[in-house]
């Protein structure tokens, strides 16, 4: 696995490539806008979304998606999860044939409720076997200035899984692989939502056990509803789960959290996304689809429901907690 196709230039998207050509692939990067890709090959660095990391020169970028894909023994996916229909649709006539597919998008298809892998196999025509979906602690400033991180590969096909984790592991990259697709799939959109809610508490000043209630109790949400839908437990006690809902509703690197911090400010939906700066808060739309899909297989997910009520029907982030304070008393129980 020599050559490897990224396609798209957002944040996470370039710091996998730089992971890629730091493990020692021939990388092409492919972004939407022809500036962006002049500046990711010319000057070696993405001035929209990782300002300050240099880039290594070992890392090409194209806004032309046949030339980025031409040759490629793997490729990456690294569009938004509301977008990757869209982008798949223009994309998959061109998907060399028979190559992995890495999904690095974590999130639930509104309207449809598929999982991303989900929408690859469907829209891409693309045979489970080959799509490898990469979850974990993924703070992607973090990882493109070298810090130590691990990570996790989903595949059913193990073998498969293998091989794209020894096309990517670094000195700084330590990748794991598990056959748990659902589980990895279903953590990585759910700590999305937890993360806002932290980031709510958090922004209303309520301290560490909230906060650690919310990442223990998010937790047992995700679980019982991966658990439905056919995924391990163990799954939601490794890094696809605890690791990276850990991180991400603890650092203020966290997109999601950072929303959540401005929420609580009273400002509103509009408001809090325009101080975004273009950055997309995946846990927002997220919580929607996840909520929906939680309804249709009865699973009850009282902070999901807290998210979305505070998004999207202008529950007042102060009373969120009290929302959830105010649930029945019941045991509590591992799953």
């Amino acid at each position: 696995m020599h050559r490897v196709a990224v396609l798209g230039a957002g944040s996470w998207g370039t710091t996998f490539a730089k992971v890629l050509a730091d493990a020692g692939r021939d990388v092409t990067l492919w972004a939407r806008r022809e500036s962006l890709a002049a500046a990711i090959s010319d000057e070696h660095v993405n001035p929209d979304y990782l300002p300050n990391v240099v880039l290594p020169s070992s890392l090409s970028a194209t806004s032309d998606f046949d030339e980025a894909l031409d040759g490629a023994d793997a490729v990456v996916l690294a569009v938004p999860s509301q977008s990757l229909r869209e982008n798949l649709r223009v994309f998959r006539d061109a998907l060399p044939a028979g190559v992995p597919v890495v999904s690095l998008a974590k999130g639930v298809e509104i309207g449809t409720g598929l999982r991303m892998s989900e929408v690859v196999e469907r829209v891409g025509q693309i045979d489970p076997a080959r799509i490898v979906v990469l979850t974990g602690p993924n703070l992607a400033v973090e990882i493109a200035l070298g810090r130590p991180t691990a990570s996790v590969l989903a595949c059913v096909d193990h073998e498969r899984a293998v091989a794209v984790q020894m096309a990517c592991a670094t000195s700084y990259f330590k990748p794991y692989t598990i056959t748990d697709v659902i589980g990895a799939e279903i953590a990585g959109a759910g700590k999305n939502i937890i993360a806002l809610a932290c980031g709510i508490a958090d922004g209303l000043g309520l301290g560490y056990n909230t906060a650690a209630s919310l990442i223990t109790r998010g937790l047992h949400e995700m679980t019982r509803l991966g658990i439905e839908l056919g995924a391990r437990a163990e799954t939601f006690a490794g890094l696809a789960g605890l690791g990276d809902l850990v991180a991400t509703c603890w650092s203020p690197l966290s997109r999601n959290r950072r929303l959540g911090n401005r929420l609580a400010t009273g400002v509103g939906l509009e408001a809090a996304l325009a101080a975004s700066d273009g950055q997309v808060a995946e846990g927002l739309v997220t919580c929607r689809s996840v909520r929906d899909l939680a309804l249709r297989h009865r699973i009850d997910m009282p902070i999901t429901e807290s998210v979305y009520q505070v998004c999207y029907r202008h529950l007042p982030p102060g009373q969120m907690l009290g929302y959830l304070m105010d649930q029945p008393h019941t045991p509590e129980v591992v799953a």
